[in-house]
């Protein structure tokens, strides 16, 4: 059969029928509103509407050899490509069980032999309005589904070149090095992923989202550094009472910080939520010994006891200018003598079985000579300015 071709602006309609005179019918019916195609079989009909372009509406026959109209429906709706088109039976079966069936195949609708013209043609037209606006909504659909997800990307890299602008000022005054944030941005990560399932913690760790955030926030647990004058923040020994006083307000200092410049905007961040808690509580223990606050047990949002953990870890781990790396083995019984103490028993029983890796996280993220040259150069120039 010879489709009827230059009809671009037209709707294309697909009939199927294995007579040709019933073909013929069709085509002089449709083809002054309508590109029409025609195929004379099953098979040949699924080949074409699974073609570019795709036909905008099937008139399909029942009764065919081979593949049976009721086979084609069944895999026209089965395919993505084509289970968007509608579908109208066209046919000379005219039992309500068979306009059931195919109906519950998917058909639009269902028009039995011998056609009236004009019931066609009506029918034909408000299917093809009803596929316009379900196309419409669809293409709509994508296009809000994409700008939704264009501006989450969005907002995501703003958060991440927030915290890492906050996090690289803090570098510049500390004399720790900035592969000691990255370690325990891992740490954080790694322990928590641990927890999500714990009974004590499901609640709080039990989706990605909260993770990635906490991931984000670890790097800002000592942004109020950036407040403590260098002759405390860079002395290589130990502080007199009066000095370590002045650098516990390193906690206050980095919650107010980032409470200063969500005032300054105007909105609460809730991306920052989780910063807060990590700046002003991560130096609180589980047994109300330490500050701010001098909080105990579970009063301690769950942020700042993760963040303790990897915080101590690191701290006792890292080579220092003022103090030689200690082995992983005695950091790892250091937080084991701090269980209940120190820290959460239940992070500390799940640091144990993650032991090893934080030793991995601590060697992909190690501290190379140069940094610490950098850093001890650092220390030299600040600390010989305030003498």
């Amino acid at each position: 059969m010879v489709e009827q071709d230059n009809y671009p602006t037209k709707a294309t309609i697909l009939v199927v029928d294995d007579t040709p005179d019933n073909l013929t019918l069709m085509a002089g019916l449709l083809k002054s509103l309508y590109r029409v195609k025609v195929a004379n079989s099953g098979e040949r009909a699924l080949k074409i509407a699974q073609a570019d372009p795709a036909p905008d509406l099937i008139l399909l026959d029942i009764m065919m050899p081979g593949m049976d109209g009721y086979e084609v429906c069944q895999q026209l709706k089965a395919d993505i490509k084509t289970r968007d088109i509608p579908v109208i039976f066209l046919t000379a079966k005219t039992e309500t069980i068979d306009e059931t069936t195919g109906l519950e195949l998917g058909a639009a609708d269902y028009i039995t032999k011998p056609i009236s013209p004009p019931i066609v043609l009506a029918r034909i037209k408000t299917h093809l309005s009803v596929k316009s606006v379900q196309d419409f909504l669809k293409d709509n659909n994508k296009y809000l589904e994409s700008e939704v997800a264009r501006r989450t990307s969005e907002i995501t890299a703003l958060q991440d070149v927030t915290i890492h602008a906050m996090a690289s000022l803090a570098e510049t005054r500390d004399n720790e090095t900035g592969n000691h944030i990255r370690r325990t941005q891992y740490y954080v990560k790694t322990l928590a992923e641990k927890l999500r399932f714990h009974p004590r913690f499901a609640h709080f760790l039990n989706d990605d989202e909260t993770i990635e955030l906490l991931f984000k926030s670890a790097p800002l647990h000592d942004i109020g550094k950036v407040g403590i004058p260098d002759r405390i923040l860079l002395k290589p020994g130990r502080f007199e009472p009066e000095e370590f006083e002045i650098m516990k307000t390193h906690t206050t200092l980095g919650r107010d910080a980032i409470i200063q410049a969500e005032e300054h905007l105007g909105v609460q961040l809730p991306f920052l939520t989780f910063a807060k808690e990590i700046a002003y509580g991560h130096q609180e223990k589980w047994d109300g010994s330490g500050y701010p606050e001098g909080l105990s047990g579970d009063d301690i949002p769950i942020s700042a006891r993760l963040m303790a953990v990897a915080d101590v870890y690191d701290a006792l781990i890292s080579r220092r200018v003022y103090k030689d790396p200690m082995p992983h083995d005695k950091a790892v019984q250091i937080i084991i003598d701090g269980k209940g103490s120190h820290f959460d028993p239940d992070m500390v029983d799940a640091f144990i079985d993650l032991a090893d890796e934080f030793k991995n996280i601590a060697a992909r993220y190690a501290d190379s000579d140069e940094d610490m040259e950098k850093k001890a150069d650092y220390m030299a120039s600040a600390t010989g300015k305030n003498a």
